[in-house]
């Protein structure tokens, strides 16, 4: 487009419309970076290209959305009017209308989307930590004498792992400890149950467990401290939290998990029709045997009978009545030998018994007090005589040595009088000065009058 201009006139940049808009366009393409922004759907449009348009508002505000086509295809869930969205976008600039505009690049629901993140940030620590690790799984115990479940006592779960277990394996005794498993304080409840159930020790495997719900609802099963109960846990534990497409993070910490309530039930009961069946068969294999051994009995038994009928009945006799006399003159002995046994035993306990006698342990006692007295005795003496003869021995060696003594004796000491150093060299005086002599009794003061060499 031509503009006209004078020379009196100064040239103007003057912009078009699609002009201006690119000029905008760049501007807020290049002036922002992608954000994060949080708004409820509204004025959704799905046009046959697979775009989706809408405007993302919340009560004071609304901005204009495109969600091209290759993004929704990625989306795990269906955007409807009035869903709370967490979008991802560039800002731009739709030039035909000259609306500014939001470029979505992630979408995801606004409350489930800040939990899934939460939950995939703890999910990678506690598997980095090496909570998930396999070396920390215990088995399940194949018939439980009592099974804990840790659950709401007033909700649907409870009900069907109760109905499984009494249809299954009734005989099975089932202790309900009572948490809130959803909603503020759900999670501290839940460790306080793990931990009850513990202390009490009358369960040899537990069942953590609830019925489905949203991730919002589940999320007292991915904190952190329920996470950390659970791996703490010393009993085996089974997690069957929510539905079989839900997963949560005590799923991944237990030992097990089920995917429902009701098949957390399943595998922690055996099924008593199975255990009665093989209990039938086992009846039925035990009978079988014990025919065959009656058989094979019986037919030792006749050969036996034909043996016996075989042999001479006098024959037989003899050798009976030569084993009785044999076992006869064995068990004589025995008896002889046995008595001599007891009474060398008892002679011997006698023997001992005399010496273990009180009067004897009195006479030596006795005699080790009388010793034990005069050892103490002589102890008393060295302690009380030794120590005078060397305190009097140090005390001439102290005589010996003591600069007094040597006073005694004649001699001198002289000091300078400013500064109570000994005077050892005539140098170290001069004419007039003050010093002072210590004798063996008293001092002298006195005044250099002259100094000589020695």
């Amino acid at each position: 487009m031509l503009y006209e201009t004078s020379e009196s006139t100064p040239q103007r940049d003057i912009f078009s419309v699609s002009r201006l808009n690119r000029e905008v366009r760049q501007l807020l393409e290049s002036g922002f970076p992608r954000l994060w922004v949080e708004g409820e759907i509204s004025n959704l449009a799905r046009p046959a290209s697979g775009h989706l348009y809408f405007t993302l508002k919340d009560a004071s505000a609304q901005v204009s959305c495109a969600l091209f086509r290759n993004q929704v295809n990625r989306l795990g869930f269906t955007p409807q009017n009035g869903t709370q969205v967490l979008v991802q976008a560039a800002v731009s600039l739709y030039e035909p209308r000259g609306n500014y505009q939001l470029i979505v690049s992630q979408m995801e629901a606004a409350g489930d989307g800040a939990l899934l993140r939460a939950f995939e940030q703890l999910k990678n620590r506690l598997h980095k930590e090496g909570l998930f690790d396999e070396a920390h799984k215990r088995p399940l115990p194949a018939l439980p004498r009592c099974i804990g479940v840790i659950t709401s006592p007033t909700g649907a779960a409870v009900r069907d792992v109760l109905t499984v277990l009494r249809r299954r394996f009734p005989g099975i005794p089932v202790i309900v400890y009572p948490a809130q498993v959803q909603g503020e304080g759900a999670a501290q409840q839940i460790v306080a149950a793990l931990q009850t159930a513990q202390q009490r020790n009358e369960c040899d495997v537990l069942l953590l467990t609830r019925g489905g719900g949203s991730l919002e609802d589940l999320w007292p099963f991915n904190e952190e401290i329920v996470a950390r109960a659970v791996h703490a846990s010393a009993l085996p534990i089974v997690s069957a939290v929510g539905h079989e497409i839900d997963f949560v993070i005590t799923d991944f910490v237990a030992d097990q998990r089920a995917a429902t309530p009701s098949a957390a039930a399943e595998l922690l009961s055996p099924d008593q029709n199975e255990i009665i069946a093989r209990l039938r068969l086992f009846e039925s294999r035990a009978a079988t045997r014990v025919r065959q051994h009656i058989q094979r009995c019986t037919d030792k038994l006749n050969w036996l009978i034909k043996r016996m009928q075989q042999s001479h009945p006098d024959r037989q006799l003899q050798q009976q009545a030569q084993r009785l006399d044999d076992l006869q003159l064995r068990l004589s002995k025995a008896r002889e030998y046995g008595f001599s046994q007891h009474r060398a035993r008892l002679e011997a306990l006698l023997g001992r018994l005399r010496q273990q006698s009180p009067e004897n342990l009195l006479q030596r006692l006795g005699a080790q007090l009388a010793q034990l007295a005069q050892r103490l005795k002589y102890c008393i003496n060295i302690q009380i005589t030794s120590p005078r003869e060397k305190l009097s021995i140090l005390s001439r060696a102290l005589d010996a040595l003591s600069p007094l003594a040597t006073l005694q004796r004649g001699y001198s000491i002289t000091l300078n009088p400013l500064d109570g150093t000994v005077v050892r060299d005539a140098q170290q005086v001069h004419i007039g000065d003050s010093i002072e002599t210590r004798l063996g009794k008293g001092f002298i003061h006195s005044q250099v009058t002259g100094t000589k060499a020695s």
